[in-house]
């Protein structure tokens, strides 16, 4: 694999640029990004905050003794602004708009959490590595986490000292679950309400910093979940200072919609994706549940931001979380990818059997597994049952990295009741074969943290919220499965874990010691075995064909994929069966390169049970000592 380019326009031992740069604008008029929240200058600070229609507008500061009032100045557009004199980073803040005390929305930190005083931050970071780390897209093996569970410290810095193992197995960016502050000590995240503000408990913004410097000094992208489809329940005060922010028109499960229709929040929104891509040197966003985001603006937002964000060096990357298979996310908004389920969903229930939910929708066999993975998904404008409206488009114009494919991620574990992990729903023969299938595939592969080695531990929904939010919560939690077979019955659901207890948050920790023992660490050698033929293996790597040499096919329980390059051909044959199958003709008379059962020497007389065997036209390179 070709190496990395490393940016070097931001010099090592070099801090952000100056907080009055303008460029990339974010097209939304008015005060620059920087001028929202609080922004050290020399000799003080200035405050900015939009507040319409507010009167009046004062920033209180928090000492050893009474607060401090200044008044900041209106202006005709909603804003108000003031340079303070004196005010030095550490100090601690909050707004008050016509006579209401309110945390900052665009507070940079809020060490007390998202009801607390934010805190001035120095801009002075020297970063060592760069700008940042691009690679194309079909070089990339995403590895998602989320930092409060990677870890038994659960901080930045304890993920940061992981960053080597990461590097040794061969992915080549690790993606962070939502880091904008949301309220209680634990969460998966997605209910932030504090868009600029790291959240507080997994460490300092420069500790975060730190990790993406350390990220990029080993060759690592680093990828941020960001949610621009909704904000959390609890700790939302953008309405307090302007119904501009919502529409009552549009309500979704959080109240009401994001008002993409008002010049307000798209301008929030871009000057937050600048400043998660240009302030911490993120090199990509995941952006969550897209087909949630409405608007009718032209261009609407998803184009506004991947125009803005063309404008950034390096490169950076958009990747779309959307469940409608919609190719103009990437052809017409111009994004580089989206998560692709249908392949995820069709291998589970070819595995499992599985028909709750939206699994109701697919049904188990590799023949329609086999169609998913020529087509890049399985609905292409077919009738989905679980909405009762058509889903999807032909995918053949998008290359096969604009398909983010994974056999687990937070939510395919997370959601489901027990939070538990595909291998403890299949074989261990199984869940290896399936790895296998998984990193054969020139489509963009996702790893969810421990996947690399089994992991024992579950993924579960966690929250901490207030008493009264959390009962309804863990309530709702429980009424969400009633019509799952296992939960039927009121003992069933009681089985739930109940998402406020800390303990569910313990549980869901991965334990770092269990990677190298049994079968836990049989996994790990064979991720890092097919990670580095898909570096190294001449077909495997070659992205040019990568969807035109792509074919597969089904016929009783075997799959067969073959992908075809200049270099030759390979074939992976995946038998779901408990019997030995026979050896798809695709790959008779060729050498074998890998299998998923650890097993080398000739191609066998057959495929055995739950087992991938990939074969192949030439011997591969050899596999690291």
């Amino acid at each position: 694999m070709s190496q990395p380019s490393i940016d070097s326009a931001s010099a090592s031992g070099q801090s952000n640029p100056p907080s009055n740069e303008t460029q990339p604008s974010s097209g939304g008029g008015g005060l620059h990004p920087a001028h929202l929240g609080a922004t050290p200058i020399p000799g003080g600070a200035r405050f900015g905050v939009y507040a319409h229609p507010a009167q009046r507008c004062v920033v209180r500061l928090f000492g050893d003794g009474e607060p401090d009032e200044h008044e900041l100045s209106p202006r005709d557009d909603g804003f108000f602004e003031a340079d303070v004199p004196g005010v030095k980073p550490g100090a601690l803040y909050k707004f008050v708009v016509d006579g209401k005390e309110m945390p900052d929305p665009c507070a940079r930190f809020l060490p007390q959490g998202v009801h607390g005083p934010a805190m001035l931050l120095a801009d002075d970071y020297r970063w060592r590595s760069g700008g940042g780390v691009h690679r194309p897209l079909h070089q990339h093996v995403i590895y998602e986490l989320h930092v409060g569970t990677f870890t038994a410290e659960g901080t930045y810095e304890g993920a940061r000292e992981r960053l080597p193992e990461l590097v040794a197995l061969g992915v080549t960016a690790i993606e962070l679950m939502p880091l904008a502050a949301f309220p209680g000590s634990r969460g998966w995240g997605y209910e932030g309400v504090a868009l600029f503000a790291p959240f507080a408990p997994y460490g300092q913004p420069d500790e975060l910093r730190r990790l993406i410097d350390e990220a990029h000094g080993h060759g690592l992208a680093v990828f941020l979940d960001v949610v621009y489809n909704h904000f959390g329940p609890a700790g939302n005060y953008l309405p307090a200072y302007s119904s501009d922010y919502f529409t009552s028109e549009r309500r979704n499960a959080w109240g009401e919609a994001p008002n993409y229709a008002h010049p307000a929040l798209r301008r929030m929104i871009i000057d937050n994706a600048l400043y998660w891509l240009r302030d911490f040197r993120f090199d990509g966003l995941r952006l969550d549940a897209t087909h949630a985001i409405v608007d009718t603006m032209s261009p609407d937002i998803l184009r506004l931001l991947s125009q803005t964000v063309a404008q950034l060096e390096p490169p950076k990357l958009l990747i779309a979380e959307d469940n409608r298979n919609d190719c103009a996310l990437v052809n017409e908004s111009g994004l580089n990818a989206v998560w692709a389920d249908d392949f995820h969903h069709q291998l589970r229930v070819t595995m499992t059997g599985e028909q709750d939910g939206y699994y109701a929708a697919y049904k188990p066999g590799v023949e329609a597994l086999a169609r998913t993975i020529e087509q890049g998904w399985l609905y292409q404008g077919e009738l989905f049952a679980p909405t009762g409206e058509p889903r999807g488009c032909p995918a053949e114009g998008l290359e096969a990295s604009a398909f983010v494919y994974c056999i687990q991620n937070h939510d395919q574990i997370g959601n489901r009741a027990l939070g538990d992990r595909l291998n403890a729903a299949v074989n261990p023969e199984l869940y290896r074969a399936a790895s296998t299938l998984l990193l054969f595939l020139p489509m963009t592969p996702m790893l969810f943290m421990g996947q690399e080695w089994a992991a024992s531990a579950p993924f579960l929904f966690f929250t901490d919220h207030d008493p009264e939010l959390g009962r309804l919560v863990s309530e709702g939690r429980r009424e969400e499965f009633k019509d799952f077979e296992a939960f039927k019955t009121e003992e069933g659901r009681r089985s739930i874990p109940d998402p406020q207890q800390e303990e569910t948050f313990f549980r869901s920790k991965l334990d770092w010691s269990e990677k190298d023992r049994g079968e836990h660490g049989r996994v790990w050698k064979l991720y890092a075995r097919l990670l580095e033929l898909r570096r190294t293996d001449p077909v495997w790597s070659d992205s040019a064909a990568a969807r035109r040499g792509l074919s597969a096919r089904g016929q009783g329980n075997v799959l067969a994929v073959r992908r075809q390059a200049a270099a030759g051909t390979r074939v992976l044959m995946m038998n779901f069966g408990d019997a030995p199958a026979p050896i798809d003709p695709w790959g008779q008379g060729k050498r074998v390169i890998v299998r998923s059962d650890g097993e080398t020497g000739a191609l066998p007389d057959s495929v055995p049970p739950f087992t991938a065997i990939v074969v192949g036209d030439s011997a591969p390179l050899p596999a690291r000592s």
